[in-house]
């Protein structure tokens, strides 16, 4: 899930149990996606509908972002 996110193939409804959606399908297992954003690996966008990963979420994939 977070690789897809990483990808800029996932959007995320913002709500207090938000859902996340891979390439337009809702994803199988929504349980992860709550833990995952509820643990603060991954948020919505500013744009409200995009996700994207935090620092943690990308420190868990091993990405790093270049300074």
């Amino acid at each position: 899930m977070l690789r897809a996110v990483a990808e800029g193939r996932a959007v995320m409804s913002s709500s207090c149990e938000p859902d996340l959606f891979i390439d337009g399908v809702p994803c199988c297992d929504q349980m992860t996606a709550h833990i995952l954003a509820h643990r603060g690996f991954l948020k919505t966008a500013a744009d409200g509908f995009t996700a994207e990963l935090t620092a943690g979420g990308r420190a868990a994939i091993g990405l790093t972002v270049a300074a």
